[in-house]
C-alpha cells in the first residue's frame, strides 16, 4: 500500500470515532494491528493499540499505548482511515501492556 498517496488527518479528525478499529501498519508496512482506544486530545494523547502477536508467539493480541505523536493517521483512497508507525511488531511487543488510566 502506498501511503504517500492518502490524505492525512486533521488535528480535529482524530477523535475516538475515527481511529478505534483503524489498522496500524509498521515501517515495511506489515499490519502490526489495531486501535482499540484513544485516552485525551490534542498532543498529548495517548493511542492503545492492540499488537498482533498471533504470528510472534502463537498468542492473542496485546494492547500497547503509544504517545498519537508516534503514529501518522490518514485515509486511503476509499475512506478508511489507517495509521502508519516507525515501531515494528517485534518493538512494540516488548512494551509494557496497557492496563488503563
Amino acid at each position: 500500500m502506498d501511503h504517500s498517496k492518502h490524505v492525512r488527518l486533521t488535528p480535529t479528525e482524530l477523535i475516538p470515532q475515527n481511529l478505534e478499529g483503524a489498522a496500524v501498519f509498521g515501517p515495511h508496512n506489515e499490519k502490526i494491528g489495531i486501535v482499540s482506544q484513544l485516552h485525551g486530545t490534542g498532543p498529548d494523547s495517548r493511542v492503545v493499540v492492540d499488537v498482533d502477536l498471533h504470528s510472534m508467539l502463537g498468542a492473542g493480541a496485546k494492547p500497547v499505548a503509544l504517545p498519537i505523536s508516534n503514529l501518522d493517521f490518514m485515509r486511503d483512497n476509499d475512506g478508511s482511515v489507517h495509521a502508519v508507525t516507525s515501531w515494528t511488531k517485534e518493538q512494540l511487543s516488548e512494551q509494557p501492556d496497557h492496563r488503563g488510566f
